[in-house]
């Protein structure tokens, strides 16, 4: 009677509201890591081009080195984490990194002037600024990848909750992005640049607490597969402290590639010249991409072979999406900083802060796309995952054609209405909704099993493409400032205006081929959507 009894009075001392209490460790983790990078990078291009007074096009590029790295290193972290270290330690790792890298944002050393016509930086500060970076980046890439793992081991594989519990964590998700740019960004552009990096790197520290403090109720799952594999000495040196000093090496490569992404290599003559960053996602595609065809060529069937070209092709729609999306902190940021009205109800936002719209925008729209898809199954209306991918770039390209329609409609002071852009926000993340959960779980579902997590980083190293692709169509309205100020408002909105009715069109563009393009790819995928 007491055994039968104390099963259930188990499963409630380990549940909370339904979920695993472990849930909720993972929840406030991610929430804070969350707020931490968004905080981050709602002001970073915003302090390179207003504190360092680098020109628009310097920070465009540096924007997208970070942004390619930051979804690149994480396959590496995933795999270290998969085969040696487990997910506790490498989220640990991560968030040590992280810590550092926020804090060390917070120095700003000496503003940069002009002296006598000469541009004069404060070369140290930059420097330990690229050392914060590169730290960032590292931290996210041991991060990132494991506490959305952990969470999957909470629940067996046919917990019906499982799904659920998977919303509410990336609910924090969105509540962390949501969050940071209204308070970082505020702080950041009213008060200094060290408060708004400060905060962000007091929230990863919350966020680290969370994570130690809420070990025993992951129940394991967050261990290394093979303990001893980290114990094994090589060179009288356990193995474990051979991949902690490999990272802090690696640091140092990541290091040089954030400041070098503005040089351009041709190590191959036929080849266009491109920089260290571009090279470096070179190699990991090729890798990949050799080690993806050999394991299509020698276990594949037919089938299976045709699923992984429709996938292909579902990875280079989401790299043309995300190509447009991070447009939102590069150009649409200065757009929004440069020539934009931003007072709503008598209050007046910071360009920073608006970046939270977005997140804003996910967290209202969720629950009705949750609700859409199977309703409209149930009715045999629910669109193919090709023409899921159709309608997410037609709303790419729409919303960047409502902020074209804000350029040719200024104030008496030549500025445009902030809601415009509340409107491109809005068209945006219903691309996002339409487009991007729906390439993830194809990811899953069109992958070969024992290849699942290869696919899943080339998804994100398409990501990481289009990040760099993002930076070089922000270049195109690149504008000379002087102090970091602009002094032609209509030369400025005119630039914005071509490369927002550019992308508009990059973004109908592609979702007419996609639409075009639909029977063919659901005949590759057989059946499965």
């Amino acid at each position: 009677m007491n055994q039968v009894s104390a099963e259930p009075s188990l499963k409630r001392t380990n549940e909370f509201l339904g979920h695993p209490k472990g849930l909720y460790v993972c929840f406030f983790t991610e929430l804070w890591e969350r707020f931490s990078f968004y905080g981050m990078k709602a002001l970073l291009f915003l302090y390179l081009i207003k504190y360092h007074l680098f020109t628009d096009e310097h920070g465009y590029n540096l924007l997208g080195a970070y942004g390619a790295l930051v979804y690149a290193l994480p396959i590496v972290g995933g795999i270290l984490a998969d085969r040696y270290l487990g997910m506790r330690k490498s989220v640990i790792f991560g968030a040590i990194l992280l810590v550092l890298g926020h804090i060390g944002m917070a120095y700003e050393g000496h503003k940069a002037s002009l002296v006598n016509g000469e541009l004069v930086r404060d070369e140290v500060a930059l420097q330990f600024f690229y050392l914060s970076l590169a730290l960032i980046i590292m931290g996210v890439g041991f991060l990132k990848p494991n506490i959305s793992t952990i969470v999957g081991k909470l629940y067996k594989e046919n917990d019906p909750r499982r799904d659920s519990g998977f919303t509410l964590f990336y609910m924090g998700i969105n509540v962390g992005a949501f969050i940071a740019p209204l308070i970082c960004a505020y702080l950041g552009e009213t008060y200094g640049w060290k408060y708004g990096f400060g905060l962000a790197g007091i929230g990863m520290f919350a966020g680290l607490i969370v994570f130690i403090s809420g070990q025993k109720y992951l129940y394991g799952h967050a261990e290394a597969k093979n303990p001893e594999l980290l114990k094994q000495k090589i060179a009288g040196i356990p193995r474990e402290y051979w991949i902690y000093f490999g990272s802090l090496v690696g640091l140092l490569v990541v290091w040089l590639l954030v400041q070098t992404h503005s040089l351009t290599i041709a190590f191959i003559g036929w080849l266009p010249a491109v920089s260290p960053v571009v090279w470096f996602l070179h190699s990991i595609a090729i890798v990949a991409g050799i080690s993806i065809t050999w394991y299509m060529v020698k276990y594949c069937n037919k089938a299976e072979r045709q699923q992984m070209i429709a996938l292909f092709i579902f990875i280079i729609g989401g790299l043309l999406f995300f190509s447009l999306y991070e447009q939102t902190y590069s150009s649409w940021l200065a757009f929004s900083d440069r020539v934009m009205d931003r007072t709503t109800f008598g209050f007046e936002w910071t360009a920073g802060q608006l970046t939270s719209t977005g997140a804003m925008f996910i967290i209202l729209l969720s629950p009705f796309f949750a609700w859409l898809w199977p309703a409209l199954a149930r009715k045999n209306l629910n669109p193919s995952t090709p023409l899921k991918f159709a309608i997410g770039l037609a709303f790419a390209g729409l919303a960047f054609a409502v902020l074209a329609w804000g350029t040719m409609s200024p104030n008496e002071a030549g500025l445009v209405s902030v809601w415009y852009l509340i409107g491109a926000y809005f068209v945006l993340e219903l691309g996002e909704l339409s487009l991007s959960p729906i390439g993830l779980s194809a990811v899953t579902k069109l992958s070969v099993k024992k290849i699942v997590s290869l696919m899943m980083g080339a998804w994100f190293l398409g990501t990481s493409y289009s990040e760099i692709v993002a930076a070089e169509l922000s270049k195109l309205s690149a504008i000379e400032t002087h102090g970091g100020k602009i002094t032609d408002v209509g030369e400025a909105l005119g630039k914005y205006q071509d490369l927002f009715i550019l992308s508009a069109k990059i973004g109908l563009a592609t979702a007419l081929v996609y639409f075009l393009l639909t029977p063919f790819i659901k005949k590759l995928m057989h059946g499965i959507d």
